[in-house]
């Protein structure tokens, strides 16, 4: 029999009696499924149709959203320094602080899509710019960070050059091809986990060579999606992934207002909102910015670049 009245046999008895208890119902783990991959409406991106700055401080709240596990390792010797290394994890950031002391503030970031292999597409017509909603973003003084795939700075290389030399903006990674990083992904083809790393040191490469001075260190996964595996990939890179709290929908939307009020819905202080820089995939994202942004001022909110936004300015 436990005596309760003394407190640490009882600790030590029910110690003893999880161990046995413990192993004997504990049944298979199940398979874990991509991480940041939550239903559509939440991390809503294109479907399969379509290092000047510190890294972004990862949230304390555990790995893998930010890697805590793999920098945790305590590294002795070369063996264990070489365990440290297969371990670490890419860290993770979705949004800024919620009452910081530059006040309310929110990050417009916007993805320049473009998969590899649609050149042809865009031979033929379709608009993956949008040279008028970086012309509004400009005319309304709103800072903010572009992530731009390695295949669109190569098809627009006069365009990447001219938003990563204009100080209202910095330019971000979004991967070369628009490739998924963990599946399912929206139907978007899968990466090879060896080819991870080269994806975001090509897309780097990429935005230099179209004239981009100073891509800034910051990664966006196409979709949304990734798990253990993508972030382990791209740890060598030195990146941090930049997620978001707030999905505008903007997407094949047709109606700017249904955007601008999903936007004005769920924005709070901090948030990261994502849109698109695509003209045929995204048509009416100019027009939703110019509801969102005079709307956001109205109540009181200022913007900020993803790397001003986690320095709390």
């Amino acid at each position: 029999m436990i005596d309760f009245r003394r407190p640490r046999l009882v600790r030590a008895a029910l110690v003893a009696l999880l161990a046995l208890v413990v192993p004997a119902c504990a049944g298979p783990s199940a398979p874990s499924s991509p991480v940041g991959a939550p239903a559509a409406r939440d991390y809503s991106d294109h479907p399969a149709s379509y290092g000047t700055v510190p890294p972004l401080k990862a949230p304390r709240d555990g790995a893998p959203d930010g890697g805590q596990d793999g920098d945790r390792v305590e590294v002795r010797g070369e063996a264990k320094a070489a365990r440290a290394a297969r371990t670490a994890l890419a860290p993770v950031w979705r949004h800024g602080a919620r009452r910081g002391v530059s006040g309310k503030q929110v990050a417009l970031t916007f993805d320049a899509d473009m998969m590899a292999g649609q050149q042809d597409r865009a031979d033929a017509g379709e608009q993956f710019d949008n040279p008028g909603l970086i012309a509004a973003l400009r005319e309304l003084k709103v800072p903010a960070t572009v992530f731009m795939t390695g295949t669109w700075a190569a098809r627009y290389p006069g365009q990447a050059r001219a938003i990563g030399r204009d100080p209202l903006f910095e330019v971000a990674n979004h991967s070369y091809s628009h490739h998924a990083f963990a599946t399912p992904c929206y139907g978007l083809p899968e990466v090879d986990p060896g080819a991870m790393r080269a994806e975001v040191e090509r897309t780097f490469a990429e935005l230099r060579r179209a004239g981009v001075p100073a891509p800034v260190p910051y990664f966006r996964f196409p979709g949304g999606c990734y798990d253990d595996t993508a972030l382990r990939a791209l740890a060598p890179t030195g990146v941090t992934a930049v997620q978001w709290d707030v999905s505008s929908g903007d997407a094949f939307a047709t109606d700017p207002g249904a955007v601008a009020e999903e936007v004005l819905t769920r924005v709070r202080p901090g948030s990261v909102v994502v849109l698109h820089v695509t003209r045929s995939a995204a048509p009416v994202t100019e027009e939703a910015v110019r509801e969102i942004v005079p709307e956001l001022r109205r109540r009181g909110y200022g913007f900020a670049k993803v790397s001003e936004l986690a320095a709390g300015r």
